[in-house]
């Protein structure tokens, strides 16, 4: 069973901890915590995620570049802020599932089962290790 694999963009360092945690015991392989566009762009020049998440505003700025890299690699990702989605936003981020922080873990692991498709059976999640982290 092969894991997917999700890259975390996310300056906040508990947030972002608590988000790989949670992935992990998820069943996914996590890419990053990524805290700048700097490091998540560099990493993104050699490697590539299955699927990714994204704070829009982290501490060099807005995320819109990694957002722009992982379109053009076909790479779905979902946007995690704390800013409310906009009608108006930026051609990088149409069409991307926006979760408004904080969520559930059940509604997180939804939308990144959305953004795996048809082969999301590769993640296994039980009941117990949403009952457990919530």
């Amino acid at each position: 069973m092969t894991q997917t694999r999700c890259m975390i963009v996310e300056d906040q360092a508990l947030i972002g901890m608590s988000l790989e945690a949670f992935l992990e015991d998820a069943g996914f392989a996590v890419a990053g915590v990524f805290m700048s566009n700097a490091d998540a762009l560099k990493w993104l020049e050699g490697d590539a995620p299955d699927i990714a998440i994204l704070d829009i505003m982290i501490k060099d700025g807005t995320s819109l570049e990694i957002a722009r890299a992982l379109k053009s690699r076909g790479v779905p990702f979902t946007v995690y802020s704390g800013l409310p989605a906009k009608a108006d936003c930026p051609p990088e981020l149409r069409n991307v599932p926006w979760l408004e922080k904080p969520v559930s873990r059940e509604t997180l692991l939804g939308v990144l089962g959305g953004l795996i498709g048809p082969a999301g059976d590769r993640i296994v999640v039980s009941s117990d290790t949403l009952a457990m982290r919530d």
